[in-house]
């Protein structure tokens, strides 16, 4: 009897208020989104700022273009299926420093959070034109961390090819 309580326990724990952070999908993905900021970041400032222009081959992108191709995607993401707000894509600038880019990255993590954390969680099942079909908001969520994650790898590979030791994964 003892051992099927337990067994029993051990089965809805994860369904408990134990687990507050994560009692929604938007709840969940606001803690994994704010992991993932914070290891990108770690990567980011991992790189030394004379090689942020460095890419292992002429047709990929460098380092910093890596960072902000990420932020712009937040960009358009969110405020696009979010927010309503028309996108318009422009040439990132890559003049700015190691310091600027890891700012304005920060802010594009940080502009994501506030907008999900606005966003009501009956909205997240609401379906959205995009280029690829229609999707729920979401899968919108699902589609900006996979990329995030996309481009991070093709970031610590960049380390790895500089002889610079990534970070030790946080993104749990």
């Amino acid at each position: 009897m003892k051992k099927s309580i337990l067994v029993l326990f051990v089965l809805l724990l994860p369904f408990s208020n134990i687990n507050a952070q994560q009692t929604t999908v938007k709840d969940a993905f606001l803690e994994k989104w704010e992991n993932s900021k914070n290891y990108l970041i770690e990567i980011a400032e991992a790189m030394t700022e004379e090689l942020y222009d460095f890419k292992p081959t002429e047709r990929q992108m460098s380092f910093k273009e890596q960072l902000l191709h990420i932020n712009g995607n937040l960009e358009w993401l969110s405020n696009s299926y979010f927010k309503e707000i028309k996108y318009e894509k422009g040439k990132p600038n890559l003049d700015m420093s190691k310091v600027e880019t890891i700012l304005e990255l920060e802010k594009g993590f940080d502009n994501v959070i506030q907008i999900i954390e606005k966003t009501p969680d009956e909205d997240l099942i609401e379906t959205v034109d995009f280029f690829a079909g229609p999707k729920s908001k979401l899968q919108i969520l699902n589609l900006m961390q996979d990329h995030v994650t996309h481009h991070r790898g093709q970031l610590i590979v960049y380390l790895n090819l500089n002889e610079i030791d990534p970070p030790k994964y946080s993104g749990w």
